[in-house]
């Protein structure tokens, strides 16, 4: 799978294809500026006339088919102008591009809206909703790591048959409510028993280490502990069992009109229902550092070939908590994107490590 690590603000780098010349990836740089803001194959005339340099449309058109050659355009066949691929859009993003830190306005407008007082699934969804709002593309925010996340107290309600309602009070004020079958029905004064065994033994610890403490001590200790315990055991496994890294969504509907197909707008509704792929996605850029980007096909999702994906993790307390990103068309301003998605991932760090 291709990914591309970007400094924070990264300013235009050596030309990766130095074969090239300057004066095509010049140009180059102008047909791309030019299908990113448009939308439509860009013809010789118009690079010339955008060109700051003086350029025949001979010229330009020589260097067209270099650029051609390369892999880097592509003429579509009912027009004369070209587009770039997905090879030289990553061409663009990894060595044309100069990315500027973003305005004061909007910078401090991620600070007010993050830094309002709400809970955390509240503040990881209005971080998606600001994300899609500003791109106008679809915003993801990854929920934290389990590593990151402490219980201060559980309760366990029965519900019917062997269904159980676990609420687990964790960090400083939020609930969590998951709903578990256990292996048998329980009684309240057994779920109590439970809960009181767990809190005193795990009371403070993170979801993660809890969830290994429990299956170290029932493998360990099966054949000594007493029917309480195993009882505690049954519960709490289920309970903290390992789940895939869930995220909240903003704005999928933003992606719809850049499909290709009914087929294509299936897939895409697909993916984001099923949550699977983009969960994928978002683990694999979890561990790095900086923005990333995947474009097209290089997200290895026959539902995303047609789009980019920018991310950025979010640490808290020095250690990368989720991730999060924008999910839009291939011709997406990388510009304007790139720079809020990193100022939006350090923020979100700062205030859930603050609040």
């Amino acid at each position: 799978m291709a990914r591309s690590t970007l400094p924070h603000f990264r300013g235009a780098t050596v030309n990766p294809h130095p074969d090239l010349g300057d004066k095509a990836a010049h140009l180059f740089k102008v047909l791309v500026e030019e299908y990113l803001e448009q939308g439509q194959p860009v013809s010789s005339n118009t690079i010339a006339s955008k060109s700051p340099y003086t350029v025949s449309s001979a010229t330009v058109r020589n260097n067209m088919a270099k650029l051609q050659e390369h892999g880097l355009v592509s003429s579509p066949h009912t027009s004369a102008g070209r587009i770039p691929t997905q090879h030289g859009l990553r061409f663009f993003v990894d060595g044309l591009i100069s990315y500027e830190p973003l305005d004061h306005e909007a910078e401090q407008h991620v600070w007010d809206e993050l830094s309002r007082d709400q809970s955390r699934q509240d503040l990881l969804e209005t971080a998606s909703q600001m994300l899609s709002d500003f791109t106008h593309l679809a915003g993801l925010v990854s929920m934290p790591r389990e590593e990151q996340i402490s219980l201060r107290q559980v309760e366990f309600l029965p519900l019917t048959g062997r269904q159980v309602l676990a609420v687990l009070i964790v960090n400083e004020r939020e609930v969590q409510n998951r709903v578990i079958e256990t292996s048998r029905p329980y009684s309240e004064v057994e779920l109590k028993q439970a809960a009181n065994f767990i809190n005193d033994s795990f009371g403070g610890r993170s979801l993660e280490a809890i969830r290994k403490g429990v299956l170290d001590s029932m493998s360990r200790d099966k054949e000594q502990i007493n029917e309480v315990l195993q009882r505690a055991y049954d519960i709490a496994s289920r309970t903290f069992i390992e789940s895939e890294h869930d995220f909240v969504v903003a704005g999928e509907r933003h992606l719809v009109p850049f499909t290709t197909s009914g087929e294509k707008v299936q897939q895409l509704l697909e993916a984001f229902e099923s949550k699977s792929s983009i969960v994928h996605l978002l683990d694999a850029c979890i561990d790095g550092e900086g923005v990333r980007l995947f474009i097209g096909e290089e997200s290895g999702y026959e539902a995303f070939e047609d789009y980019s994906l920018i991310t950025a993790p979010y640490e808290v307390k020095g250690k990368v908590a989720g991730v999060l990103g924008v999910i839009g068309p291939t011709r997406m301003s990388y510009q304007k994107v790139v720079p809020f998605v990193d100022v939006t991932s350090r923020v979100l760090g700062h205030v859930i490590e603050n609040s």
